[in-house]
């Protein structure tokens, strides 16, 4: 019941009388969120359900989407729909946008943050399957997605589309080149569709740098640590939390008036971006 009064109250999106608080308030609002199990995705779904939206929790495995959709309407009561996707492949977008649309009759915000960087020992050794896949999860899907939501967003009430990319975008190591070409590829993505979409759809993108998420266990934390001490400003990694204002910024009226805008969140690493 608190789901349906939800959605059925401030269906405005809060621009009401301009207070920051009205800025950033979703209710009313559903947002969908890809690779929103865990990590970054997770931390902007529990944000954005604790500011008024419905979520739709999207990922290559349903029972963590399931588990945090039980985690955010217990603690927030709003309404969440685990779907299992994986992005790479059109056919699960198609489902994944249809998904949404049926149990929510619109989508308001959709968050492409789904992403894959697997290592590789040479460049040469990269095999056809990891270069497509790493393409496919970092691009395609996105693109995809945005395509088909954006375009629904268009003719209706508009929207915000938000991409996740990467400081490799405009930085890239030697151990992400594929990964490094797909992010860069959605910053320009981003900008292209700021331009078919307007002006009811705004398109923007956070470029973040190094975060502390469960990918980064896989690392080597202390030697990060200390490289971190001189080649980032901030002399550490990002917490998955902080991605978060940003997030609410560019999902909800606050940002009304940015669209086409890639948004560095790394530390200050990542000098070339501007």
């Amino acid at each position: 019941m608190q789901a349906s009064v939800g959605l059925m109250s401030g269906s405005d999106g809060g621009a009401g009388n301009g207070s920051s608080k009205d800025l950033f308030d979703l209710t009313g609002r559903v947002a969908v969120v890809t690779g929103g199990s865990r990590g970054l995705g997770r931390e902007m779904v529990l944000a954005f359900a604790r500011h008024g939206a419905n979520v739709v929790i999207a990922s290559r495995k349903i029972e963590k989407c399931q588990a945090l959709a039980r985690e955010v309407e217990a603690e927030t009561g709003r309404h969440a729909l685990a779907v299992g996707c994986h992005v790479g492949e059109w056919g699960q977008c198609d489902a994944l946008v249809d998904s949404a649309y049926e149990e929510f009759g619109k989508v308001d915000v959709l968050v492409n943050n789904a992403g894959m960087s697997p290592l590789y020992e040479t460049l040469s050794g990269v095999s056809e399957e990891l270069y497509d896949k790493v393409l496919a999860v970092n691009l395609k899907g996105p693109f995809r997605l945005s395509s088909l939501v954006g375009e629904r967003m268009a003719a209706g009430n508009g929207g915000s589309i938000i991409n996740v990319s990467s400081v490799a975008a405009v930085q890239p190591s030697p151990i992400e080149i594929p990964y490094a070409a797909a992010k860069a590829g959605l910053n320009n993505l981003t900008r292209g569709l700021a331009r078919v979409f307007a002006p009811k759809v705004r398109v923007n993108c956070i470029m973040p740098g190094p975060f502390l998420t469960d990918i980064s266990k896989a690392w080597d934390l202390e030697g990060f640590k200390k490289s971190a001490k001189s080649i980032i400003p901030l002399q550490r990694g990002g917490e998955a939390h902080e991605i978060v204002g940003a997030a609410l910024y560019l999902a909800s009226d606050a940002s009304s008036y940015t669209t086409g805008s890639v948004i560095k969140i790394d530390g200050g690493l990542g000098f070339a971006a501007g």
